[in-house]
């Protein structure tokens, strides 16, 4: 596979790193997934010990014949609390920093930043940042369960197909940029869904959201679109970005700043204590 590589990356679009003198660099990386892991964690504790019991409904309807009318029956299944759903990705990233840190996984880890990918990222993106979607929508009044399972789903669909980025174009000659765009479509609806419970009140004249949950939107979206960004300048090999290393240390930035940002957000628009 390395040779293989090797050889089709002789274009504009190679974004493998240099192998000779490199093993000082990942070592470092190492220990930045390392530091950053325990960032991530000691966030999460944090969460779970000063949040409140906040919670938030997951609902359903099913229809019922009544009389000669089908009626739609709403019920509430449960509820999710929303300080251990926010520990939650922030738990996510520590396991996956540790992980890749630890004896076998940086084996791993190392293999995969020598062909210009990183499976765990996309692994641990596919399910903290989905958690983090469902989070924001719940927060505008989306509720009904198969929608919340839809928004997962799509999140988590967006995140694999920049696996399959980095994979497809191990074997090609010049950059397939097909899961890019199909990232980004099945990226785009969560957002447009959650806009709409957003600003739809708001449009008709009724009071929406808190103003804390509009600056977790703007916010979290703008964090959201620069690892697309990050994406594209790594394979048009732009500046820094010709080295994948440095992508690959700003998606660690960028994932501790976007589930910092949300938290904490979070946190003192719901979850602070009276």
């Amino acid at each position: 596979m390395e040779g293989t590589t090797t050889a089709h990356r002789s274009s504009e679009v190679s974004i493998q790193p240099r192998l000779d003198g490199e093993a000082p660099t990942l070592r470092g990386l190492r220990r930045f997934n390392l530091g950053m892991g325990g960032l991530h964690l000691v966030q999460g504790i944090a969460i779970l010990l000063l949040s409140t019991s906040f919670a938030l409904p997951v609902t359903t309807s099913f229809l019922q014949m009544r009389g000669q009318n089908l009626v739609p029956v709403p019920r509430t299944l449960g509820e999710i609390p929303i300080g251990p759903a926010v520990a939650a990705f922030l738990f996510l990233s520590a396991i996956a920093h540790f992980a890749v840190s630890s004896r076998w996984g940086s084996r791993r880890y190392s293999s995969d930043l020598a062909c210009g990918m990183n499976r765990a990222r996309w692994i641990e993106y596919s399910l903290s940042s989905s958690v983090m979607i469902v989070v924001i929508a719940m927060l505008v009044g989306i509720y009904d369960v198969v929608s919340l399972l839809a928004l997962f789903a799509l999140n988590a669909c967006m995140i694999l197909f920049g696996w399959m980025m980095e994979v497809h174009n191990q074997t090609t000659s010049r950059t397939s940029w097909l899961s890019y765009w199909f990232g980004v479509f099945a990226g785009a609806v969560p957002w447009i869904a959650i806009g709409i419970y957003l600003f739809g009140p708001t449009a008709s004249g009724d009071p929406g959201p808190p103003t804390f949950v509009y600056a977790i939107f703007g916010s979290i979206f703008v964090f959201f679109n620069i690892f697309a960004v990050n994406m594209a300048l790594q394979y048009r090999r732009v500046g820094p970005w010709r080295e994948y290393l440095y992508g690959e240390r700003a998606y660690i930035w960028l994932s501790l700043v976007a589930k910092s940002l949300l938290a904490w957000q979070v946190f003192a628009g719901t979850l602070r204590p009276n």
